[in-house]
């Protein structure tokens, strides 16, 4: 009844399924691991976003330190004054709606205890009048002020994929990245960068302050890997119809061909 499973047909038809269910599998735990890794994201910025600040030379201590995750997003606080001179901004940047494309602010921070300098994104501002104009940016507050800060990884061409231009207007930059700007100034950078979330005093006028990073939403990662796993399922099911079908089908045809032709109403 079944013999015709044998035939050419039937046997790829067998064969893409077999080679189907571990692919389906195998993307379903691909799906899990993203979602499983969403989640420690989530729950490692949480944690590091609700940490009593400290300072930020603690967490990056050295020039050129290579800011692990554990420590990204940590509050960090610094006490000293902007060095204006150096500030430069970071091109096809976003607002905080993620609609409008305008430029980072960025303004090195010479700590008051002489241990170095760290680079401050004061904030978001709008685009100038053309893309090779500095854009109007707020003057960073004079003298000796307090902040507070989320710390960040620098920002690397590797990473990001963006390739290194020359040729860019003055003061404009696409990354934030410290040996970068360490090569340009001259200045003792420590590793990474604060995230500006404070001031104090407060300035009369700022940047737009960048908004702390979402760590609720989980993705549809989980969704997805649900959604593979019963794809898994159902492509022995659909054959097993497919089969069946098949079957009846031959039935069918079989038992048709065995009537006589005395016995075919006229």
């Amino acid at each position: 009844m079944y013999r015709f499973l044998l035939t050419r047909q039937w046997l790829i038809t067998m064969l893409v399924a077999l080679l189907l269910i571990p692919a389906t599998i195998k993307l379903g735990f691909w799906q899990l691991h993203r979602h499983e890794a969403r989640v420690a994201r989530n729950e490692l910025i949480g944690q590091a976003l609700t940490a009593a600040p400290v300072p930020v030379d603690t967490l990056s201590p050295t020039p050129g330190f290579a800011v692990p995750k554990d420590l990204t997003w940590r509050a960090a606080t610094a006490t000293g004054q902007y060095d204006p001179a150096h500030e430069f901004v970071v091109r096809k940047r976003t607002d905080s709606s993620g609609d409008t494309i305008g430029y980072f602010v960025v303004t090195p921070f010479k700590l008051s205890d002489g241990k170095g300098t760290v680079l401050v994104n004061r904030g978001w501002v709008a685009s100038g009048a053309t893309a090779t104009e500095y854009p109007p940016v707020p003057a960073a507050p004079a003298g000796e002020v307090s902040l507070t800060g989320r710390l960040r990884a620098e920002e690397t061409y590797g990473a990001s994929g963006i390739k290194a231009r020359s040729g860019l207007p003055d003061r404009q930059f696409n990354l934030i990245n410290v040996d970068e700007q360490t090569r340009l100034t001259g200045a003792a950078l420590l590793g990474g960068y604060l995230e500006l979330t404070g001031t104090t005093p407060a300035p009369a006028e700022q940047p737009e302050l960048i908004p702390e990073p979402n760590h609720s939403d989980i993705g549809p990662h989980m969704a997805y890997a649900i959604q593979w796993w019963l794809f898994t399922a159902m492509i022995p099911v659909g054959v097993w119809i497919l089969v069946r079908r098949e079957a009846k089908d031959r039935a069918k045809q079989a038992a048709e061909a065995e009537v006589p032709l005395d016995a075919v109403p006229a």
